[in-house]
Order: C-alpha cells, then structure tokens, then sequence
C-alpha cells in the first residue's frame, strides 16, 4: 500500500494524503496525467471511473463518472488550473450532475498534486483544500480519506503493468474489509474471449466446473440487466458430493467490460452476495477482477471456507487451456 498517511488540518481546511513509489516520478506522473491509466485506479473498490472528457489545459475541463455494482453513477469535473509536468498538478474538483453541470450543495475542493523524486522511488503529495470547516468534515463523513486509501490501493497493478504483477499468481484472494473480497486471476486471452467464455453455455460447460469430478447440469448464463441467471453442478459418478446450483440477478452489464450479479444458493435460504466481475485487458493477457460483497463477515469467513478459492483456481486453469485452443 503506498499511502503512508492521510490527515485533515481543521485550521488550514484541507486534507492531505502522502504516499510513496518504488517507480520513478514520470512514471507515477504518467498515470496521473493519462486519462486511460487513471481510471483503473481512480475510485474506490466497486466504483471505477470513467473519463468522458479530457482537456489538460489551464481552464480546460475532465468529465467523468464512477459506477457502483447496480449501475448508479457518480459524476464529477476537474477544471485545470495549471500543470508543471511532471512536478505539479492543480485542479478544482467538483460534484457533478448527470447533465455535467456542478452541484452548488456540494463542497469544492481545490486539489493539488505534487511529485518528487526520491532515492527509492518517488513521493506524492495531494492537498485538497476546502472552503470552509463545514466542507471540510463534509468530504470526512463522505469517506473521501478511505476512497483515496483504496484508489491508491489500485495503482500498482497500472504503475507496474498485469504481467509483471499478475502472471504466475494463480487466483488471488485479498480480504478488504468486513465485507468485501476482491478476487485477481490473470489469463492468457483477450478480453473479448473472455467476455465470450463466460456467457456462451457451450464454453462455460468446459471451464466452469469447480474442482475434478464434477460436471455443469444446468447452464443460463447472464444476459440484459434486470434478466436472471441460474447454472448448477452435480457430482460425477463415483465423487462424493450433492448437487447444488446458483442463481441471481443482473445489476449492471458492459460489454465487455463489466458485469455485476446477485448471488444465492439455489432451493436455501442462503445470503445474497453481488459479485462484480470487471476485465482488462494488456499486452494479450486479460485480468479478471471479482468484487464480492457479503453481508457480514461471518458469512465472508464461511463460504472462503468452503474452498472457493481453489474451486475457483480449478476453473481458471481449465479456462486458459480452452481460451489457448480457440
């Protein structure tokens, strides 16, 4: 993580976050200034950004939006005040309505963006600063502070790039918070494949089975928001196990991009989850990134006990054998 504090000054009105990178300050700068690597890190776990528009000049404008798991969208706007590359960026940063326009209840922060050269790396200063104390504790109970903390949680895997990060990791399961899970399997394919491996029944029957010995019975994969989905698994003769099966509903679905369910344990009074799958594709290798929400963390605790997570790896492996034949 390389944020290595954040911290509000109630008297000056701004809230400062620090961090430091093992990567040179043109490379972090880079990221910072380029509207396709920002928005694979700016926003928090399950609301990544979208930049519509992007004009890096003194009074030139940034439009953009993130999106929750259920499709609702947050807009925002950046309206450049100056740019020192690769040293100093300086934006006023502004709540958005759908139309663009600024939202005149909601706080204005003035955002600078300061990078130096260090012997490890580099370090990076982002001091916002608000117009009044009333504002300030706004963007505190907003949880302005933990979103930072999560957007630059992100960033490695762009700093770095998927391979070197990703490759050879198997599926990785990373615990975020009580009730959040973020689960990364790289494979070699591109995302349009992908895309297509998890909604043609045909390939899903091939990949989709969890550990050996068992076989997908039943296979209506996601389709148009609103529509349901149900697929289930029965054990081969000779595995132990009963057969079990999943549904839910579509929350938000992007081509081929994105795609957030619910999930529940077919015929049981079992929990929901959202599961929020994105893709990214670089270099021919394509992440996929699994965001599952639980209600509580006791029941996060018991269903990464049941082994879903090397379930999952079964799967993965399957699904780079039958990406690298078709």
């Amino acid at each position: 993580m390389p944020v290595i504090d954040i911290s509000s000054d109630p008297e000056a009105l701004t809230m400062t976050v620090t961090a430091e990178f093992t990567h040179p300050l043109e490379r972090v700068w880079a990221a910072y200034t380029d509207p396709r690597q920002l928005e694979r890190f700016w926003g928090p776990h399950g609301y990544p950004a979208t930049f519509r528009t992007w004009d890096p000049t003194p009074g030139g404008l940034a439009q953009y939006h993130m999106t929750s798991p259920k499709g609702e969208r947050y807009n925002g706007v950046w309206e450049f005040l100056s740019i020192e590359p690769p040293n100093r960026l300086e934006v006023l940063d502004l709540f958005a309505g759908d139309d663009g326009e600024p939202l005149p209840d909601m706080p204005s922060q003035r955002m600078v963006l300061t990078l130096k050269a260090t012997d490890e790396g580099s370090r990076m200063v982002m001091t916002s600063h608000l117009d009044s104390l009333e504002a300030l504790q706004q963007v505190i109970d907003m949880g302005q502070a933990e979103g930072v903390r999560d957007a630059l949680g992100q960033i490695e895997l762009v700093l770095t790039g998927l391979r070197a990060t990703a490759q050879g990791r198997g599926t990785d399961v990373e615990i975020l918070d009580d009730t959040h899970v973020r689960i990364t399997r790289m494979v070699e394919g591109s995302r349009e494949i992908v895309w297509r491996a998890y909604h043609d029944p045909d390939l899903l029957r091939q990949w989709m089975l969890g550990p050996d010995g068992w076989s997908m019975t039943e296979c209506a994969p996601p389709g148009p928001v609103g529509s349901t989905y149900h697929w289930a698994w029965a054990p081969d003769p000779g595995t132990e196990g009963e057969p079990f099966g999943f549904e839910g509903k579509v929350l938000l679905t992007g081509q081929p991009g994105r795609e957030s369910v619910t999930e529940s344990m077919i015929g049981m009074d079992s929990p929901v989850t959202t599961n929020d799958t994105t893709l990214f594709e670089e270099d021919g290798a394509t992440l996929i990134t699994t965001l599952i929400e639980y209600p509580d963390a006791e029941t996060r605790d018991m269903i990464l006990g049941t082994g879903m997570a090397d379930g999952m790896e079964a799967s993965y492996s399957r699904l780079e054998t039958l990406l690298a034949g078709l």
